[in-house]
């Protein structure tokens, strides 16, 4: 397998160093590695800002639950269930048995962080039961992405086997679009993410749970976690840009 892909680096490594071929597989690698440094600051933030407002609590002390909970009765959202999970962040809303999933640093906490992360996974239960437009084509996208990411990896592979024996690019070709289809689930995710947490910031001061300055907290900590989705939805952009690159050399 390294053989292989030793092989087909070592074909087009041209294409690396040759500034008149355009956006380079080696931009790509470069792209790449600048997104990977980027995620790991957002993520580290997130991770701060997170444990700092973790520690200021909630102004009429209700937990992650509890503040979860009067969100949905709000909205007229009554068939979702609160439920507990392990791990930190390990947040979801899970429309198969219609639960919010709340983690260990959420489900009993009476911060600001914990009910900011509650309210942003149950804008995702209300997006569920408005048929959001972009959570509805997400769900859809989700047995798609399960079947192409188990076998894109290996129809790359089978492409460049191919490539090195001196046949054609379709192979690789189709590999590329099955990567595709994880980069297409990154960038709709984004809308349904970002919605989520509109939906959670503008109940907390509608409702009056957060106002002013402890509202502004709570928007910080929301919009550090949206930019780890935004750098997910780069580097899949840029994984897919990457192929595209290093297999058109081909056509050259």
């Amino acid at each position: 397998m390294l053989e292989l892909l030793q092989a087909a680096q070592d074909y087009y490594s041209y294409s690396y160093a040759d500034p008149t071929m355009g956006f380079s597989s080696g931009s790509s690698i470069i792209l790449m590695g600048i997104i990977g440094v980027v995620g790991y600051i957002v993520q580290a933030r997130l991770q701060s800002v997170f444990a700092k407002y973790s520690q200021v609590p909630f102004p009429n002390g209700m937990t992650g639950a509890e503040v979860a909970e009067k969100m949905l009765r709000d909205n007229n959202v009554h068939n979702v269930k609160i439920t507990h999970v392990k791990g930190q962040l390990t947040d979801h809303f899970n429309p198969a048995n219609m639960t919010v999933n709340l983690s260990d640093s959420v489900y009993a906490s009476r911060s600001i962080a914990a009910a900011a992360v509650a309210c942003h996974e149950c804008g995702h239960a209300i997006q569920h039961a408005r048929g959001y437009a972009p959570l509805v084509m997400r769900s859809a996208l989700v047995p798609v992405v399960n079947f192409s990411s188990k076998i894109a990896t290996w129809v790359i592979i089978g492409g460049i086997a191919l490539m090195a024996a001196g046949g054609g690019t379709t192979v690789c070709w189709i590999g590329i679009a099955l990567i595709a289809m994880s980069a297409l689930f990154s960038i709709v995710t984004l809308p349904v993410e970002y919605n989520a947490s509109a939906r959670a910031l503008e109940w907390l001061e509608s409702s009056r749970m957060l106002q002013g300055q402890q509202l502004g907290y709570a928007r910080e900590s929301l919009k550090w976690a949206a930019r780890t989705y935004l750098v997910a939805a780069l580097s899949a952009i840029a994984t897919v840009l990457y192929y595209v690159s290093l297999i058109s050399r081909r056509n050259d």
